[in-house]
């Protein structure tokens, strides 16, 4: 009876623990919600890095080059190529599954306060906030 309640224990014991420890790890590829690029996120210091690494629309529509971050607003960063972006800065561990930091959004230029959290095994929640203005996404874990 003892040998069999030992077994359990351990059983039990693994099973608690082994979603939790992999719930913890954001590393790998995401995509976003709308489906129009692959983020890579890997470990970076303390916390965690994300990049662009692949876009349903690689090319400027206007010119047919490799698309760049056109509205940065430093004119140098404008000209940095959206493949290999860096979107996350400053992401540390906030509590469990979440990192707090800094997201740059291509879309206007902008960097704004950020929330990630993983909701899920392949289910990674981005917020940002403006002021009071708040809004997020869930991305999607492409590929193990």
């Amino acid at each position: 009876m003892t040998f069999r309640f030992a077994v359990l224990t351990v059983i039990l014991a693994a099973l608690i623990g082994a979603p939790s420890a992999y719930a913890q790890n954001a590393e790998g590829t995401w995509l976003t919600q709308a489906g129009d690029a692959r983020v890579k996120i890997s470990k970076c210091g303390g916390g965690i890095c994300g990049h662009i690494v692949w876009l349903r629309e690689p090319l400027d529509t206007a010119t047919g080059q490799p698309a760049t971050d056109s509205k940065n607003p430093n004119p140098a960063l404008a000209r940095r190529p959206m493949i290999g972006l860096p979107l996350f800065s400053g992401m540390e561990p906030a509590g469990p599954n979440k990192w707090s930091g800094q997201i740059y959004n291509a879309d206007d230029g902008g960097t704004y306060a950020s929330n990630i959290s993983l909701t899920g095994a392949d289910a990674l929640r981005v917020e940002g906030c403006v002021g009071a203005l708040c809004g997020g996404e869930t991305w999607t874990r492409t590929g193990r």
